[in-house]
């Protein structure tokens, strides 16, 4: 066990990208870039999600709000993006680079800005 904890800090620092053994993801999980992730312990992320570099996905908000995001499937998470606290991504979502989601989205979401907002329903497809 001790072993496996120092391998797993030995990656984090070489790679840059920290992915706790206890998040659970989905098949055909890709990361585009090197460095930078950060993805909490307690992080749902379904299958066949594309994420680029410096992405967050992590806990925020107060009270009932505080937790963990719960990612869908077919999933792409721009360069820089932060998504936190408890909310749902919908499937087939696309959320731009440098863009802070702190609310739900439905499914087919196109999320740009800082918070961010949907501008269509054209989603992921193209971008997995």
């Amino acid at each position: 066990m001790l072993l496996s904890i120092i391998f797993q800090k030995w990656i984090e620092i070489i790679t840059g990208i920290s992915i706790p053994y206890s998040c659970s993801i989905g098949h055909s999980f890709y990361i585009g870039h090197f460095g930078g992730i950060i993805i909490n312990a307690n992080a749902i992320i379904g299958n066949n999600c594309n994420i680029s570099q410096g992405v967050t996905i992590g806990v925020s908000g107060r009270g009932d709000k505080r937790g963990v995001p719960e990612i869908g499937n077919n999933i792409y998470i721009g360069a820089n993006a932060v998504i936190a606290g408890e909310i749902i991504i919908g499937n087939n979502c696309a959320i731009a680079a440098n863009s802070l989601v702190i609310e739900s989205a439905r499914d087919n979401s196109t999320l740009i800005g800082v918070p961010a907002k949907m501008i269509n329903n054209l989603g992921s497809k193209g971008y997995i």
